[in-house]
């Protein structure tokens, strides 16, 4: 797939987020895990993209499978500025 460099920081942004699994990333973008790791790559300083790989790694959070019950929406509390209407209005998976 090909992005404007809007959606691009915009995927990059969520999957800085700690809240934001990959599936919502799937679900709002239509990249699966391995393709926004691919994006990440391609799109941070080496660096950057191995903090942010050390960051993810086996993080429960980013897996719906593996977080919490408590945990029920893949938004930030901050991204309410954002304008971001798909992620606003679906709650949780």
């Amino acid at each position: 797939m090909i992005f404007d460099n809007q959606k691009i920081d915009r995927i990059i942004e969520m999957a800085w987020e700690d809240r934001t699994p990959f599936e919502a990333l799937l679900y709002q973008f239509g990249l699966k895990e391995q393709e926004v790791i691919e994006l990440m790559r391609k799109e941070l300083k080496p660096s950057s993209f191995k903090l942010w790989r050390k960051r993810v790694q086996g993080r429960k959070t980013k897996h719906l499978k593996l977080r919490s019950n408590k945990i029920n929406r893949f938004k930030c509390s901050r991204q309410k500025s954002t304008g971001n209407k798909i992620s606003k209005k679906f709650k949780s998976f």
